[in-house]
């Protein structure tokens, strides 16, 4: 008499379970090189999240953050009904919204014109030029702004030799943003365009021949193959780029602040740090810091879904 064996069928479920794992194994060494970059993000950037606990107590050092007593939204409400509100806000929107407006679409245009240009060495020299102001450190360029634009500085003295009155550039609070402004465009503008051209490097050169034979000229190739082609490209950088919009740089901001300029250049990031580290109060500097990340995350989240329903890309 044969014996019938009792075999068990995995549901579907189970075998895409099973699928999954058998491909983690056969490739384990990729996930290897995955893992220091995962520990860095958990210890770095995780585990320091329980933090967040004191932007909603009194924060008290000697009894730790679990030992402070819970205040709810207070921290909140006091930064609410600050007279200063309004004017973080206005600053810290006027400077990066202006900054994503005048930044964003430079590095497009400079790769595609980059792209158009046959000569290689014409090229790398330009690429270099423009490249090489990405590398100076915040502070150099804060150095440099103030030798520049000082009342004694070279924009003064050339506006002397013209006839004109000196301006103090770094005393008014109208010349801020246009300074800060400026000088973040010339120095990341050429770095950003990497990126662009590296999505145009993926472009067929058959479609352009293509548009060739159709009778195209070089500006119809540009819009109608290079600028859908780079397209996706520029519409996950443009949702980052709103999803980071209230963490305007702390550094270049806090470095060009002067007496004179302060109401124009106090932003959400200084005051932070003036607050937490400056002042030591640290559970208000927290509700203040949370409060601009959450601002961050919804409008990453609003943007993220309008640019997907509108062009069919998104984050996730």
């Amino acid at each position: 008499m044969a014996r019938k064996a009792n075999h068990v069928i995995d549901s579907p479920i189970q075998s895409k379970k099973r699928i999954k794992l058998k491909k983690i194994l056969s490739n384990y060494q990729l996930y290897l090189f995955l893992l220091p970059a995962l520990i860095y993000f958990i210890v770095f950037h995780y585990v320091p999240m329980y933090g967040v606990l004191i932007a909603f107590k009194d924060f008290v050092a000697t009894k730790g953050i679990m030992g402070s007593p819970w205040v709810g939204f207070k921290h909140f409400e006091r930064f609410f009904d600050s007279y200063q509100f309004w004017t973080l806000i206005k600053n810290t929107l006027g400077l990066s919204v202006t900054q994503l407006i005048v930044g964003f679409p430079l590095p497009i245009f400079l790769a595609l014109m980059l792209n158009q240009i046959r000569s290689e060495k014409y090229k790398r020299f330009v690429q270099t030029v423009v490249y090489a102001p990405h590398f100076i450190s915040v502070v150099v360029l804060a150095g440099m702004i103030y030798v520049f634009f000082s009342n004694n500085g070279l924009i003064n003295n050339l506006i002397l030799i013209f006839g004109g009155d000196p301006i103090s550039f770094m005393a008014k609070t109208e010349w801020f943003k246009p300074l800060y402004i400026a000088s973040g465009v010339w120095q990341e503008t050429g770095w950003a365009a990497i990126i662009y051209l590296a999505a145009l490097a993926g472009v067929s050169p058959e479609l352009h021949e293509a548009a060739v034979m159709d009778g195209a000229n070089k500006w119809q190739r540009i819009f109608h193959v290079d600028i859908p082609a780079i397209m996706p490209t520029a519409v996950i950088l443009l949702i980052l780029s709103v999803g980071n919009i209230m963490n305007i740089g702390f550094e270049k901001a806090y470095l060009l602040q002067t007496p004179m300029n302060q109401p124009a250049a106090e932003i959400i990031p200084t005051y932070v740090y003036k607050m937490g580290l400056q002042q030591a109060q640290y559970s208000f500097a927290a509700a203040v810091g949370l409060f601009n990340s959450v601002i961050n995350l919804i409008l990453l989240i609003a943007v993220n879904k309008f640019a997907k329903k509108l062009s069919g890309t998104g984050l996730w």
